[in-house]
């Protein structure tokens, strides 16, 4: 079965580029594309796609208000600066991760290809990287309780949050690889979280992990 994929971004240019480059793929198929946020709301509407590529600054309504409001597709941004402070927030709308603009073919097939599958784009050193750099710059929201995990699931979620993979998690804890997605799953389904970027993000404002400053070497 065919990935559906609508392209959102405010150049024409871009957004055919990246529409007919992913139509090269037998798997992928580019239903729609828009040219705003508020369009891009609109054809998810009416096309129901698996994977948004989503533009951050966009006219009518922008890449992070649009994903907001979408239910349903997951969310891919696309950004032109790797510490572009509104890919933070793009995260905490809901985005399962993010590209830069200039990426490969080949990195940006593979990427589609993890968000479809249900899985967060961002590796665990970008991860850290963008909350380190934006969670202590600006004033918390309101935080995720996280109350309600058991203190198993609590440790799993500061692992994650620390950015171990599922294995290294099972290793640390000593139990087996199925144990910990069975634990994360449990954790994103308490605290109504997509996915495991949305997980380091809520670790975070939580204070559950405390944001690192970034230091010089040695």
């Amino acid at each position: 079965m065919s990935v559906r994929i609508v392209v959102a971004d405010d150049h024409l240019v871009v957004r055919t580029g990246f529409a007919e480059l992913l139509n090269t793929q037998p798997d992928f198929e580019v239903v729609g594309t828009a040219s705003d946020g508020a369009e891009a709301v609109r054809v998810c509407s009416e096309l129901s796609p698996d994977v948004v590529l989503m533009d951050i600054r966009m006219p009518v309504m922008d890449g992070i208000e649009a994903t907001k409001r979408l239910d349903g597709p997951r969310v891919l941004i696309l950004t032109t600066f790797d510490l572009d402070e509104y890919v933070y927030d793009a995260l905490r709308a809901g985005a399962s991760g993010f590209l830069l603009k200039d990426v490969t073919a080949e990195r940006l097939f593979d990427a589609v290809r993890v968000i479809a599958a249900g899985e967060a784009l961002l590796a665990p050193a970008i991860t850290r990287r963008l909350i380190d750099e934006f969670a202590q710059l600006r004033p918390q929201p309101e935080a995720v309780a996280t109350a309600s995990l058991t203190p198993r699931e609590t440790q799993v979620l500061r692992l994650v949050a620390e950015g171990l993979s599922n294995p290294e998690i099972a290793a640390r804890l000593t139990v087996t690889e199925e144990t910990v997605k069975t634990h994360v799953s449990r954790v994103l389904n308490k605290l109504g979280l997509r996915d495991r970027t949305q997980a380091v993000v809520a670790a975070y404002e939580s204070g559950l992990v405390v944001p690192r400053r970034n230091r010089g070497p040695g």
